[in-house]
């Protein structure tokens, strides 16, 4: 009955995750040749770590519901299914298949999309794989040897240098705890950005509200621009493509900027005045409850050593509530855990090192693809991890997430908790003061030197009343 569960929730995962992937793929990449079944082989190892992805964001939030269910109706028939047993079994499904994605499947996608066959040797699909192999072992050595010698400088005990011969017990559990240890890395690094960042994209979304606007006056404005670029293009000869590209690219922003006031022009006055504010409103609650939720964390944890993420020495499933509110204070955890998921891919899209890594509807090459699912894979594995750290939730880490050895350090802890609170509140900051800080550089004349960090913000500058001057 387990299996057979476990294998419709991936089945269901699976599925959306392929209809997801085929969106972005690049539809020129379909040939009926050799490439074609590569690139077939490389799009269904993508869809399952994909799917394996979506099952590592869905893991807690399912424990934490099912935890809550398991308690309020202990006895009911139709829930029998739902158990302890089912719980550790996904969490060590998601912890295997996570392993299995990160350091076979992927590895084995990126290299096999990217072989020719060695030299001397017939081409074809066997010569393909046969690199990919090769490729793929000597892969393994030089990550065995480099976590071999780091764990021989870090601890230079001979117990722990003779565990690291167990390949199965000790070694890929310490190495899948150094790339966990990194995702939560990433995700303090990204998931601040993302919290600051969300207002922006909302922002860009939803309609906002006409204070102070004549959008009848924009449109005509916005007309007349397109209309004085397109009859540069149509003055440009041939011959000068570099002047014909730039336009082209100006031609289309300007085109973006009339469907955006078009779109405000059409929209009604609920979604304008209304649906706007209460979803910034919304925004600024749930990030203000993350932030009070890791600085009251950081004192459980200066006070009370049961505030440690490591081990599983709470109650078993279905015997306690994890939360102080009960069902209510579950659904806001679920909640607080699906923002911080969203929030930390945004913010990891938004760093100028992974801007280039943005997928693209029907232009999106495999290797960008397996590079997305790579980085979304871990990011999810991490959530689960930093979301106890970070004290979000109450709910004990299982399986293999909650043996990992830096979750055992109070200092490590400690440390992710301040500089995830401090990073959060300056980037809030930033956020909310980046208008003070240009009236200021404009009324101390230092706006010509292009002090602001945001490159956005230079664009396009409303006037006092509203009117864009763009011409």
């Amino acid at each position: 009955m387990r299996n057979k569960i476990c294998f419709l929730l991936f089945a269901v995962l699976y599925i959306v995750s392929y209809f997801i992937i085929t969106r972005y793929k690049r539809k020129a990449d379909e040939q009926e040749d050799e490439d074609a079944i590569v690139n077939r082989i490389s799009l269904f190892l993508s869809t399952f770590t994909l799917a394996v992805s979506a099952g590592a964001v869905l893991l807690l939030p399912f424990s934490i519901i099912s935890n809550e269910i398991l308690l309020s109706f202990p006895q009911n028939y139709y829930i029998q299914w739902l158990n302890g047993s089912l719980i550790h079994g996904l969490w060590n499904l998601a912890s295997l298949f996570s392993n299995l994605c990160l350091f076979v499947l992927m590895p084995f996608a990126f290299f096999f999309l990217e072989s020719e066959g060695f030299a001397g040797l017939k081409k074809g699909i066997r010569a393909r794989i046969l690199e990919t192999l090769v490729m793929l072992i000597l892969l393994a050595l030089l990550i065995l040897g480099i976590v071999w010698v780091a764990s021989a400088l870090i601890d230079n005990d001979a117990a722990s240098m003779e565990s690291l011969y167990d390949l199965w017990e000790f070694y890929l559990p310490y190495l899948y705890s150094c790339i966990s240890l990194m995702g939560c890395l990433l995700l303090l690094l990204c998931t601040p950005v993302g919290l600051s960042r969300m207002f922006t994209v909302m922002g860009q979304l939803l309609v906002k509200p006409t204070i102070l606007e004549d959008l009848d006056e924009q449109m005509y404005i916005i007309t007349l621009e397109e209309e004085a670029i397109q009859r540069k293009l149509n003055g440009i000869s041939s011959t000068l493509e570099n002047q014909t590209v730039e336009l082209e690219q100006e031609l289309e922003k300007v085109k973006c900027k009339k469907t955006n006031l078009e779109r405000r022009k059409k929209a009604s006055a609920w979604e304008r005045n209304l649906v706007y504010p209460a979803v910034m409103i919304l925004l600024l609650i749930e990030t203000s409850i993350s932030v009070l939720l890791v600085a009251f964390n950081i004192l459980y944890l200066l006070v009370d050593e049961t505030a440690m993420p490591k081990g599983s020495g709470g109650p078993g499933i279905g015997n306690a509530s994890l939360s102080t509110f009960g069902f209510v204070g579950a659904a806001l955890e679920i909640i607080l855990i699906f923002y911080l998921m969203v929030s930390s891919v945004v913010g990891f899209y938004s760093l100028r090192f992974f801007e280039n890594f943005i997928p693209r509807k029907d232009d999106t090459t495999m290797t960008k693809i397996i590079g997305n699912c790579v980085s979304i894979l871990v990011l999810s594995s991490a959530l689960p991890v930093m979301s106890r750290t970070l004290g979000i939730t109450r709910f004990d880490l299982l399986g293999d997430f909650g043996r990992f050895n830096w979750l055992g350090n109070f200092y490590i802890v400690l440390s992710y908790n301040l500089l995830f609170a401090i990073m959060t509140t300056l980037c809030l900051v930033r956020k909310f003061t980046s208008a003070v800080r240009e009236e200021l550089l404009k009324a101390l004349g230092l706006d010509k030197l292009h002090l602001s960090n945001n490159p956005r913000d230079s664009e396009t500058k409303p006037s006092a009343n509203g009117h864009q001057k763009t011409l």
